[in-house]
């Protein structure tokens, strides 16, 4: 009876999905005005400039430079963000408390994970710069708020979901809440928070080339600037500098992935 109640409720959500995805076709204005009219010739622009980037010795100094800083403020703002990850998912996982403490001090954490991940970290930096102006801590701080707290939320439920077996074991041997968490929890945890660690600084790459729009330098300051004044040979060399930094993070992601398992 239950698995027939699971599968209308799913049936009945994936048409409710359909209708609204059928109805947002309706809701576009398909007629002539959908494309402006030097639409097309840019789109071929770009196609062309695609297959000839500029490899000028000038450009190509430009985006190392800036893609080191791309990749720095993720570096640095993910950091923080691990730091923040791990002590409020710790905390927000309830595993170190009991009784009302535990309900009190999980949901007051969860709350404000769900604050901190809610604002996108393109407001974080719109609000940083105007507080501190053009600084790489605007990016740093930006990169690092969102991401500690999707981390954070992200860990707190891994530690959760910790088979009680091992943990049940240690503290039949008389372990301490802190033992449990460094010799059960985290070692049990480790491998799922790494790799999804390891995804989330993918995104912060192209987080971090977002920010750059707002003004703090970076990848992503060189492709506005390059779009501004339609010099599309060189957006496409600092979009494949983008490309080639999250698939030096996936390859990187891999290896360490590999050396958990083995």
């Amino acid at each position: 009876m239950q698995k027939f109640v699971d599968l209308h409720k799913r049936n009945l959500l994936s048409g409710l999905l359909i209708l609204v995805f059928v109805w947002s076709l309706f809701s576009v204005n398909w007629g002539p005005d959908l494309f402006h009219s030097g639409g097309k010739h840019t789109i071929l622009q770009m196609v062309k400039s695609f297959f000839q980037p500029d490899l000028s010795p000038e450009i190509l100094q430009l985006a190392v430079t800036s893609a080191w800083r791309t990749l720095a403020y993720a570096v640095t703002g993910m950091t923080l963000a691990i730091l923040l990850a791990v002590v409020l998912g710790v905390l927000a996982s309830g595993i170190l408390y009991n009784g009302k403490q535990r309900i009190w001090v999980k949901s007051s954490l969860r709350g404000l994970l769900g604050f901190m991940r809610a604002i996108h970290e393109l407001v974080w930096a719109w609000l940083f710069v105007a507080a501190v102006g053009l600084s790489p801590f605007a990016a740093i701080f930006a990169i690092a708020i969102p991401y500690g707290g999707i981390l954070g939320r992200i860990f707190a439920d891994m530690l959760n979901d910790v088979k009680p077996e091992p943990i049940q074991a240690l503290q039949s041997n008389g372990a301490s809440r802190l033992q449990l968490l460094c010799y059960g929890y985290f070692p049990l945890a480790a491998a799922d928070m790494i790799s999804y660690t390891m995804y989330r600084f993918e995104c912060a790459i192209r987080s971090s080339a977002i920010m750059s729009f707002v003004g703090l330098g970076g990848l992503g300051y060189q492709i506005h600037l390059s779009l501004d004044d339609l010099k599309y040979h060189e957006v496409w060399t600092f979009i494949f500098f983008l490309i080639g930094l999250v698939i030096l993070v996936d390859l990187w992601s891999r290896f360490l992935r590999k050396r958990l398992v083995s």
